[in-house]
């Protein structure tokens, strides 16, 4: 009978234990468990989960541990971009020859045409058009150079992670059991369960207002994406049988921010250590307010990234310029449907119908030629463009200016 009163002790310390669990709410905000205490600043990197404001060096050294470091980023903010080059030249000087880079941004599709980029075979313009950027990706490629030329300096294999946009489009439109036998079978394993992807997907396409099945073909999109991504991750990963093979990732802050994205269904696929690092602008230029997303996103409970890094929302140097016409590619020409007042075509004489036939001598044979080369110009750059007209040909003075404000975009 003597241990009777110990037996109870025991038994009423865990009933107590186990009530305090059920009832007492969380401590603190589990998206920040240690708040930093004052406003953080431009430049500033504070690591989440101890609240620690960390050096550049000390935030490096650490995530090259991992096997996986995932970048979540704002796609046109150009500061995200030079985050990703950071953290993947880390890894490379690091683990040299380990290394793969990751890209939301590319297809299986293109696979090839990054593999004979990443091997040195290609010029920037044969890429873009052998990867077809412009269809696939819409944003500036200006933003993704300095990655993607890192990459193919150093040998870095380029992965393209995101699925094909006509599985996309099955996907949104119709329910598993109502795609083809051969769509199906280019799924990757999904997962449509996870409650923290569905709360979040639910906060940004507003909730059931625009109808259930819509929100249910988004809900799938998004599981698409993340689930086809983290399946190329983890096949690529997992063809180094020794396990040395370490990734940089990046895509959409979305994609990666809380780590139930891509990050909790590559470790589903191949269980690896990994670092979630992204990036906050604190700096919001006027006009840049419309592009930030009025939700309300649910509290989560884990913290967003191990890592963020506070910027400021950016431009890329140079305001960019256009030469404002309208192109239409007809039997084998390049013909102008349009030119737009004001723009540095229409100042330089360009004409509706004119055949444009070359820029400072780089021949035209489609508008991707035109679009490319205007691509690399900046305001005040002078070139030459060559047209045919009534049977004649014209060489036009250009002098590269962005298209006059509340104009439409283009080439």
């Amino acid at each position: 009978m003597r241990h009777l009163p110990s037996v109870v002790t025991c038994a009423l310390a865990l009933l107590a234990l186990t009530a305090c669990t059920v009832s007492r709410p969380p401590l603190g905000n589990p998206e920040t468990p240690y708040p930093l205490g004052r406003a953080p600043q431009v430049g500033e990197i504070v690591h989440l989960p101890t609240g620690t404001p960390v050096r550049e060096e000390e935030m490096l050294a650490a995530a090259t541990d991992a096997r996986i470091v995932y970048v979540g980023e704002t796609h046109d903010n150009p500061a995200s971009h030079r985050l990703e080059l950071l953290l993947l030249a880390a890894m490379n000087e690091r683990w040299p020859g380990q290394v793969s880079l990751g890209m939301e941004m590319f297809t299986r599709k293109q696979q090839p045409a990054l593999d004979r980029w990443t091997a040195g075979e290609l010029s920037e313009k044969a890429f873009l058009k052998e990867a077809d950027w412009a269809t696939n990706w819409s944003m500036d490629f200006a933003l993704y150079r300095d990655l993607l030329t890192y990459a193919r300096d150093h040998r870095i294999p380029v992965i393209g992670l995101n699925a094909e946009k006509d599985l996309v489009k099955a996907v949104g439109r119709k329910a598993p059991a109502e795609l083809s036998e051969e769509e199906r079978a280019r799924l990757p394993e999904m997962d449509l369960a996870d409650p923290y992807q569905t709360a979040m997907v639910e906060a940004i396409y507003g909730g059931h207002a625009a109808g259930s099945n819509r929100l249910a073909g988004f809900h799938r999109v998004q599981t698409l994406w993340d689930e086809m991504m983290a399946e190329s991750i983890a096949n690529h990963l997992t063809t180094c049988l020794d396990g040395s093979r370490r990734m940089v990732v990046v895509a959409g802050g979305n994609h990666v921010r809380h780590g139930f994205g891509i990050p909790r269904r590559v470790f589903r696929r191949a269980p690896a250590s990994y670092v979630l690092i992204g990036n906050q602008e604190l700096a919001i230029p006027a006009d840049k307010q419309d592009r930030l997303m009025n939700v309300e996103v649910p509290r989560f409970p884990m913290v967003p990234y191990d890592y963020l890094v506070f910027t400021a929302y950016e431009d890329l140097p140079g305001e960019r310029v256009k030469l404002g016409v309208r192109m239409e590619e007809k039997d084998g020409r390049v013909v102008v449907q349009e030119v737009i007042a004001g723009s540095t075509a229409d100042r330089a004489g360009v004409k509706n119908g004119d055949v444009l036939r070359a820029l400072d001598n780089e021949p035209v044979t489609e508008s991707f030629d035109v679009v490319y080369a205007v691509g690399l110009r900046k305001t005040g750059d002078k070139g030459i463009l060559e047209v045919e007209r009534d049977g004649g040909t014209l060489k036009l003075s250009l002098d590269f200016q962005p298209l006059p404000k509340m104009e439409g975009h283009k080439p």
